[in-house]
């Protein structure tokens, strides 16, 4: 990246910028919304399916720079939204945003951001950036966006400096919903969009959402469940009260040991009564601090559609070491060196060899830190629905 003392100094036609914490200032040209967000700043090595990525709540309060160039060239449409809360809140784009050129499309890139409040900008060096990440680590910074290029970068940059961080930051109860409702979403297919989930459909999973991804429940639903949804902060009794034969705890953003002072009792509970159990993301970081491990702050995060991760332990069998393609988004990892006893490793990223599967012996629980309902990414690992479903009798 540019050296930050000679990098304030705007080119004429920049309309967007991006400043970091540590003084570093980034022009470029804006678009979608305009005004200021802050956040910390990532990268994503998928190229496809960069609207799923902006809807996805486990990016709240994040800049997703692409690392692929060119963005904007299938546009958007009303299906391949992941979520209707807070997403990302900006992203970060090498070349200007492709025209949309693709028969599913009913609305431009840009004009979609727009009316997401969501702020992009374009022109910057993002393999700059990228290296930048991966050497240093995932910066804090404020991303903005203003078509006559009127900046106040010193104000800017005290927003940057004065902003926490994701570490110890709880963001499940902000993209949380705030009532249980039943799932009635199906897979879908190309001409006919979503199916109907069957309500009578048997075995019932609560999911607990903690900032989910809907094509998580579509996916409980193709593997043969019913699901319940239900917020966060959903007490025990509650969740009883509704019969589960299973209970699903979701992706989401934030630090999981903050969430964890709130979740992890109820997971504890739920296993406690021998509750089936399979977390994906930040639900496999809760489970893993409900039964006793921790969790800590990775370097880079792991964010992308072509992660590969290979099965180990014995619960594998004959499959053991197989290698899944598989779709990543987080930023926070559990610690495998502080695995109880009674907890297996089930899988693990080839990339750096950091955890990604758990397995609670004598439970029926476990837990991915992957997205096997990918959205965007490959579907190798669908079984996980089948594993689970299969396991509520």
């Amino acid at each position: 990246m540019a050296d930050p003392a000679s990098s304030r100094a705007q080119p004429k036609d920049a309309t967007g910028v991006i400043v970091f914490a540590d003084g570093t200032v980034v022009w470029g040209k804006g678009f979608g919304a305009t005004g200021a967000a802050v956040g910390e700043v990532c990268f994503n090595t998928a190229m496809t399916g960069y609207q799923e990525v902006m809807t996805d709540p486990s990016y709240a309060a994040q800049i997703v720079t692409f690392t692929f160039p060119h963005i904007g060239n299938v546009g958007t449409n009303d299906e391949d939204v992941e979520s209707r809360v807070e997403g990302a809140v900006g992203c970060v784009v090498r070349e200007d945003v492709t025209e949309r050129s693709n028969f599913r499309s009913n609305r431009e890139f840009a004009e979609w951001m727009a009316d997401n409040g969501k702020i992009g900008i374009s022109g910057v060096d993002t393999r700059a950036l990228t290296r930048r990440i991966r050497t240093q680590g995932a910066p804090n910074a404020v991303i903005a966006h203003d078509p006559k290029g009127n900046f106040d970068v010193d104000a800017l940059l005290q927003r940057a400096i004065e902003w926490p961080g994701l570490e110890g930051m709880d963001l499940a109860q902000r993209v949380s919903r705030e009532k249980h409702e039943g799932w009635e979403g199906g897979p879908w297919k190309l001409g006919t969009g979503y199916g109907r989930a069957p309500r009578d459909a048997k075995p019932h999973v609560v999911a607990i959402d903690y900032g989910s991804k809907d094509n998580i429940f579509r996916n409980l639903v193709k593997a043969g469940a019913r699901v319940t949804v239900v917020p966060a902060r959903t007490p025990l009794e509650d969740i009883l009260a509704l019969g589960p034969d299973g209970v699903f705890l979701s992706n989401g953003p934030g630090d999981p040991a903050a969430t964890g002072e709130y979740a992890v009792p109820t997971i504890r509970a739920l296993l406690d009564r021998d509750t089936p159990i399979f977390g994906i993301c930040l639900g496999h970081q809760l489970l893993a601090l409900a039964a006793g491990a921790k969790t800590t702050k990775m370097h880079q995060g792991h964010r992308g559609a072509n992660h590969p991760v290979q099965r180990v332990g014995e619960a594998w069998g004959e499959t053991q070491g197989l290698v899944e393609i598989t779709s990543m988004n987080h930023g926070f990892a559990v610690d495998a060196d502080t695995l109880p006893d009674n907890v297996e490793q089930t899988h693990v990223s080839l990339f750096d060899g950091s955890n990604c599967g758990i397995s609670i012996s004598g439970k029926k629980a476990f837990g991915v830190q992957y997205h096997p309902e990918a959205s965007p990414g490959p579907q190798d690992s669908f079984y996980l629905f089948e594993k689970f479903v299969g396991m509520l009798g």
